[in-house]
């Protein structure tokens, strides 16, 4: 059985040399804010490092395929490597620092692509998380130094810590009322956004989290980062596939609760 631990380290290798790039140009924006902020600076970035990570995995991993936001699918066959260059663009642009890179690598089963590596990089923050099928989740700084993720033992709705990215996103897919529902039997919710609620998911800190819009590969690390902390990872509909258009994760405990509530059924 492949353990996919070399994928493992030379995901980190990709992701150290997109640090080094997102973090040179984040911090020579130009951050004197007076109105919304201009996006091209920031895609602009995002683009730079999508290729830095597609021309090593052209020369290391030349047989698999690359998904990423700026160049789309490239390559074929059962292994495809994913790419988010900058997710959490729009924080990145005004200069939060919560924004990561999350590389995955998804593999053919049961007839779908599977995610059986996953690293999430947030190098303003000074984290990163990352995970490989059957060998669990960890953070840390180095493979060498870093701690096991667990998630949370919380089994009561009313004892859960609820977190998400806008509602907005909930009100234009016509779910705000099971959302709003959902919030109100919650001990408590924070909107952190974007990749890190998924990663706390993961370390145990919140207990459910979940997204009603994404684009394809938003999610594949956070979801093998997430199932092998404990936790559980499906699309809001219960498909455990992490290519869907909606998420939702939870420590297990907690994701049928989680999904009666979000899910568009009757």
């Amino acid at each position: 059985m492949q353990d996919h631990l070399d994928d493992l380290r030379f995901a980190h290798v990709l992701a150290d040399s997109a640090d080094s790039v997102n973090m040179d140009r984040f911090k020579g924006l130009d951050l004197e804010i007076h109105s919304r902020p201009d996006m091209d600076e920031s895609g602009a970035a995002e683009t730079a490092v999508e290729k830095l990570i597609r021309g090593q995995l052209r020369r290391s991993r030349p047989r698999d395929a690359v998904l990423g936001a700026g160049e789309g699918l490239v390559g074929g066959g059962p292994r495809c490597w994913v790419v988010d260059a900058i997710d959490g663009l729009e924080n990145y642009a005004r200069g939060v620092p919560v924004w990561a890179t999350q590389i995955s690598l998804l593999e053919i089963s049961k007839g779908g692509y599977r995610p059986v590596v996953g690293v999430v990089s947030a190098p303003a923050l000074a984290r990163r998380w990352w995970a490989a099928k059957d060998h669990g989740a960890f953070t840390g700084r180095s493979l060498s130094s870093a701690s096991r993720l667990r998630v949370s033992g919380v089994s009561a709705l009313r004892d859960a810590s609820f977190a998400y990215s806008t509602v907005t996103g909930w009100d234009a897919e016509g779910r705000l009322d099971n959302f709003l529902a959902l919030s109100r039997d919650v001990w408590r919710t924070r909107a952190y956004g974007d990749f890190w609620p998924y990663m706390m998911v993961a370390e145990g800190v919140v207990d459910i989290c979940a997204d009603p819009q994404l684009s394809p590969g938003d999610m594949a690390a956070n979801a093998i980062i997430v199932t092998e902390a404990g936790g559980t990872f499906t699309g809001l509909d219960g498909d455990p596939s992490p290519l869907g258009d909606t998420a939702a994760a939870s420590n297990t405990l907690l994701h049928n609760e989680l999904l009666d509530y979000l899910s568009d059924h009757e």
